[in-house]
């Protein structure tokens, strides 16, 4: 079964009180019978049994979550969830979207020389920057980092850990702040996080009800911009994975429809140069097979069969991706991996964007043999899913949100079918209008978060997936948004990839950093592709 509830034990905290002396700080739940301690000096966290520590303090701070501690050059931060906004209710467990955060400096100052202090702001604005990406969702309950059909097969042992340990990691965006309190026991004081986007909807077709959900979950591998992180290293990881699940829960049964997107998995880059568009080109000299069969090896594991649909232009630089793409595919040699190309520019030009259809009506087949999750009221396992369509663009954003909405479309009209709430032969966008707005809103909202989350700017070609149809407006829209991508990709996106960086654990800052003896990265000069504008 998916669980429904989550025992005391295995739930988060979702109030915390901070108090603060010269020597340590404390986090004591609202309710609850221990603490959090946390030493100012030498930053050791420890659980405690609540009894007299707290006599004679106040509260500096009402707090709805602990993300982690990070260690900067002016020594240990403590990262807090300071504020969140509702989101709505996933198998009976409340979802909530953070809305603030909050650094803490464990120490008091440190003495640092004039350029150390610059570095640690620019450290702290750095942290700050990842912490204000829209949005980062969590939950005190339930695990949004696992699909429906992960949570039903774990062991029952597995389901009675903490969220944090049986969480994918894959989609945990601050395992690595929470690894710094090297704590035993602190399960229920520690918050994970998910970036990507979630959006719970109360719909109904023909005065029947039913909740149709979408959890988009970002990868923390191989994280990062648009032009600074493409294709593969050498774990087999991609530059923009991204996992969309659509679950649909009606009258007690749950369905659940997943797809991914991803950048092409062997080595390429596409260097900001000042250009509008600069050339996409292989990396030489790569063991492009090695790594791309460790990719697919994961995703077998992970979610069955692939089908790899690859929308990229099929002429010039993009054309020179699509034959690697394809060949290292036939290379691999598996039939549980098949790959699938569309030119959706040649295929679409005209704004002709229904035509994508004919993609859609070639994969019907393999779109019902995948099949989808579905769990009935009473606990019976009706089908699960057992295959993958995988698809990509240049930057896996834009064409790939518009074939994956259609694709969404279609698993949905079977899934009302299959639950009674649509007669055979019927479609919800014909029968129920409310709904099908809803729907495409929906989608479009998906495609300007993730869009937003690795360019930096909202989604193109958004209009065709809130109205059915391109519009003069939407590619006046798409000018300014390529423009803005434009400008941060050459002049601000190198200092987000470094956030990047430096939030997830990829780079460290060293004790000492900064002096003449341990020099900081900050300190060597990084070109116009570097910057720290905000747009």
């Amino acid at each position: 079964m998916v669980p429904a509830s989550t025992a005391q034990d295995n739930v988060i905290y979702d109030d915390l009180f901070l108090y603060e002396d010269v020597e340590k700080l404390y986090l004591s739940p609202g309710e609850g019978a221990e603490l959090m301690v946390i030493d100012r000096v030498n930053g050791r966290t420890e659980v405690q049994e609540k009894k007299v520590q707290l006599e004679g303090l106040r509260p500096s701070k009402r707090v709805c979550g602990v993300l982690g501690l990070m260690h900067l050059s002016g020594g240990s931060y403590l990262v807090l969830a300071a504020h969140r906004l509702y989101v709505g209710i996933v198998n009976g467990q409340v979802v909530w979207k953070m809305a603030g955060a909050t650094l803490m400096p464990l120490q008091h100052q440190q003495a640092l020389t004039s350029k150390q202090q610059s570095q640690n702001d620019t450290y702290l604005s750095m942290l700050q920057k990842i912490l204000d990406t829209p949005y980062f969702y969590f939950s005190y309950t339930y695990d949004l980092t696992h699909t429906l059909q992960r949570l039903h097969s774990m062991p029952t042992t597995f389901n009675q850990s903490s969220l944090l340990d049986r969480a994918d990691k894959r989609f945990v965006w601050n395992g690595y702040m929470l690894k710094n309190f090297n704590c035993v026991g602190m399960n229920r004081f520690a918050l994970p996080l998910l970036l990507g986007f979630v959006s719970i909807n109360q719909a109904s077709i023909n005065n029947s009800s039913f909740n149709w959900i979408i959890v988009t979950r970002r990868s923390v591998e191989r994280a990062g911009t648009r032009l600074f992180c493409r294709g593969i290293d050498d774990n087999g990881h991609v530059a923009n994975f991204v996992e969309t699940e659509q679950i649909v829960e009606c009258n007690g049964d749950k369905v659940s429809f997943v797809q991914t997107r991803g950048s092409m998995p062997f080595y390429w880059h596409q260097t900001p140069n000042l250009r509008y568009k600069p050339p996409p080109e292989i990396v030489p000299g790569k063991d492009h097979i090695t790594s791309c069969s460790k990719h697919f090896d994961e995703q077998l594991a992970f979610y069955g069969r692939q089908v790899c649909i690859n929308l990229v232009d099929q002429k010039k630089a993009e054309g020179e991706l699509e034959k690697t793409y394809k060949l290292i595919v036939a290379q691999l040699n598996s039939p549980a991996v098949r790959y699938e190309a569309f030119d959706f520019h040649k295929e679409c030009k005209g704004m002709k964007y229904q035509r994508a259809n004919i993609l859609i009506d070639r994969l019907t087949p393999e779109l019902e043999q995948f099949s989808v999750f579905h769990l009935r009221s009473d606990g019976v396992l009706l089908s699960v899913q057992n295959g993958m369509f995988r698809t990509n663009c240049i930057d896996c954003l834009d064409r790939t949100n518009v074939i994956q909405s259609m694709f969404a479309r279609r698993s949905l009209n079977d899934t009302f079918v299959k639950l009674g709430l649509l007669q055979s032969g019927f479609k919800f966008e014909n029968v129920a209008p409310s709904f099908e707005l809803t729907f495409k809103n929906v989608w479009a909202d998906n495609a300007d978060l993730i869009s937003k989350q690795y360019s930096g700017t909202g989604a193109l070609k958004t209009d065709f997936t809130r109205t059915g149809k391109r519009t003069k407006n939407g590619l006046l829209k798409d000018g300014v948004n390529s423009m803005a991508r434009y400008y941060l990709n050459n002049f601000s996106d190198g200092f987000r990839q470094d956030a990047i960086d430096l939030f997830l654990g990829k780079y460290t800052v060293k004790s000492g950093e900064g002096s003449a003896a341990v020099p900081s990265p900050l300190e060597f000069a990084k070109g116009w592709r570097y910057g720290t504008v905000s747009f």
